[in-house]
Formats: C-alpha cells, sequence, structure tokens
C-alpha cells in the first residue's frame, strides 16, 4: 500500500525512467550507434509522446516536468532515458541536447 505521504500525479505507467551511465556493452546490447539522431538548442518545449521513447543523450542536460505532475525528472549526457507513450511533458533544456533515440514500434508485434 503506497505511503499516504508520497503522493503520486503522474501514474506508475508514464513516468521516465533514467538509465544513468550505462556500461559499453549496455550501449552496445541497445544498439544506440544504429539509431537516428536528433539535437536541438536550449529553450522550453511541449512534448507529446505518440510511441513509447528510447533515447541516449551524448550531450545536454534537461528537467521534464511531465504534464500534471509537481515533480521533475532530471537527466542528460551519458544517460538512456524511456519515456513511455501517452506522456505529455515540457522539456526545460538548458545545455544544448544531442541524442541517438527510436521509438517502439506501434504494429503490433507477436513475441
Amino acid at each position: 500500500m503506497a505511503s499516504p505521504t508520497e503522493p503520486r500525479s503522474t501514474p506508475p505507467s508514464l513516468s521516465i525512467i533514467v538509465e544513468s551511465n550505462p556500461s559499453d556493452s549496455r550501449l552496445s546490447e541497445l544498439g544506440i550507434k544504429s539509431w537516428p539522431k536528433w539535437g536541438c538548442p536550449p529553450g522550453i518545449y511541449k512534448l507529446k509522446f505518440d510511441a513509447e521513447e528510447t533515447c541516449y543523450l551524448v550531450k545536454g542536460k534537461v528537467k521534464a516536468y511531465p504534464k500534471g505532475s509537481k515533480e521533475c525528472v532530471e537527466f542528460g549526457a551519458g544517460d538512456v532515458v524511456v519515456i513511455p507513450k501517452g506522456l505529455s511533458c515540457t522539456w526545460d533544456i538548458s545545455v544544448a541536447v544531442d541524442k541517438y533515440y527510436k521509438f517502439e514500434s506501434s504494429s503490433s508485434s507477436t513475441s
């Protein structure tokens, strides 16, 4: 049972997961270097994720504020980040971002 002192306004299924400083073998396992790259300058961006995104930040520093939450999730260079499908959030980018990314296929899979 959840502690009453820790209210959650963002459902756990819509939580941003940050894996800090993954090993080289983990990055190879994910196939990061084959993913497309994306970058953007510092600024504030409102984003909605229509598919789950996994990204690896080569450069940058981000504070992500999920919609409906007072909490923020911080991540930056060297982090692998998983952003769930359906999440709306605001990214406050203080250091320009350069990242590898991939979206999970929305097509039905038979695994």
